[in-house]
């Protein structure tokens, strides 16, 4: 019964397996099924590990950054897609439309030395992904 559940699970959405991976002692089963079925499973058309769920979207650099941050996109489709940049406290540093697949961002005199966090939102403002960069000035 758990290992047919478990095939179920291999199959089941990525939100689904994310909540579920996360629970320890499937994460166990899992992980041991995966090392002794591995080839079984990728032969037969599981190819959504749930160890793998994070696709990142965004490449930024320099990390840590001086004087601008590059921001570049692996594919976007809609070009209304806004990239926005809050201070670590909250504060709305910046917030631009994506024209293309590469953004960069002058870290003027208002970016002080820290943690910044960044965020691409579809025109709807549903958040795509997030994530951290440091300014060390």
């Amino acid at each position: 019964m758990a290992v047919k559940q478990l095939v179920v699970n291999f199959t089941a959405q990525r939100t689904d397996m994310i909540k579920i991976v996360r629970i320890p002692q499937i994460k166990k089963i899992l992980l041991t099924l995966v090392i002794v079925l591995g080839s079984f499973v990728a032969d037969a058309g599981f190819y959504h590990s749930p160890f793998i769920y994070d696709v990142k979207i965004i490449k930024c650099y320099p990390n840590p950054a001086t004087a601008f941050i590059t921001f570049e996109f692996s594919t976007i489709a809609d070009k209304t897609n806004t990239l926005q940049i809050f201070s670590f406290t909250g504060k709305k540093m910046t917030d631009q439309v994506v024209a293309s697949n590469k953004v960069n961002v002058l870290l003027g005199t208002d970016f002080n030395r820290g943690i910044y966090v960044f965020q691409l939102r579809d025109k709807a403002g549903k958040l795509i992904e997030s994530g951290k960069f440091q300014i060390v000035k």
